[in-house]
């Protein structure tokens, strides 16, 4: 577990999983892959097989042996409910976070229909958990909207949206149900431009629904010469994280081997993906 991520909403990072596929326009210059795939080849690093799926067992239990409380984005080089990754290890994942309520997970997803699905059968146990928040990824209308929807219905505590790369502006949305927006553009070579009556647009909509608000950034081939500061201020609004009393060393290391059973089994072996579909202009 990575605990200090640069990303600006977040503390920490944990790959349980590695590697995707694309499947909508938002991941067109995905960072995740961008990064992976310097690394193929490399015998012995994390990234030998570049950007393609695979599971990664070994890191399964690794924040129960973090005593210092974090936020905690999960898959950030991946996506948890992508077809791969069979519903047994996603139980698994949310287990370890169940069990680990001293941290905070954000978990975001573009797979809003199998969130959806998972959260209102097999995954219920971990839905009402208020330290486990559960996102989708919105960057146009035709793709990102619709998955609003889809996290609206499910019955988790929290739930958040993640307008990153913000591509067109969204229209009028309908932001019940959600707690937290994070809006931002993309970054990085070939980075597509964000207006700012797009993003003020979002900022006022969740004005209007009393919805945190957070700015993440303006983007940019040079991200950092634009900055994250909107009308002259940063907007750093959040949930209220976690604040549960943390377990002694002892007890830690007694339920990580109480749950290590979670890792029997698995491989790290690379998935069988079903095709994605074309990602369009």
């Amino acid at each position: 577990m990575s605990e200090h991520s640069k990303i600006e909403w977040t503390e920490a990072t944990w790959n349980p999983v590695r590697g995707c596929l694309k499947i909508s326009p938002g991941c067109r210059h995905c960072y995740a892959e961008t990064f992976a795939e310097r690394f193929r080849g490399v015998p012995g690093h994390p990234y030998e097989h570049g950007f393609d799926p695979r599971l990664v067992p070994e890191k399964l239990v690794e924040p129960l042996s973090r005593a210092s409380p974090k936020t905690v984005f999960v898959n950030s080089m991946s996506d948890l409910f992508q077809d791969a990754v069979p519903d047994e290890y996603i139980i698994a994942v949310a287990e370890v976070m169940l069990r680990s309520p001293w941290h905070t997970f954000q978990v975001l997803t573009k797979r809003s229909e199998r969130l959806e699905r998972l959260l209102t059968g097999r995954l219920r146990f971990a839905a009402a958990a208020s330290h486990i928040w559960w996102g989708v990824s919105v960057e146009d209308k035709r793709y990102g909207v619709p998955r609003i929807a889809d996290l609206r219905s499910t019955p988790a505590r929290i739930r958040f949206l993640s307008i990153e790369p913000l591509l067109e502006d969204l229209g009028k949305l309908d932001l019940s149900g959600i707690d937290w927006v994070i809006v931002g553009g993309e970054s990085g070579g070939g980075a597509r431009p964000m207006k700012k009556e797009w993003v003020e647009a979002i900022r006022q909509a969740c004005g209007v629904a009393n919805k945190l608000f957070f700015f993440k950034q303006w983007g940019g081939v040079q991200k950092s010469k634009y900055g994250r500061t909107l009308n002259g201020r940063t907007y750093d609004e959040m949930p209220p994280r976690s604040t549960s009393p943390i377990p002694s060393r002892a007890e830690r290391l007694d339920l990580a081997r109480t749950i290590g059973q979670l890792t029997d089994g698995w491989s790290d072996a690379p998935l069988v993906q079903l095709k994605s579909r074309e990602v369009v202009a």
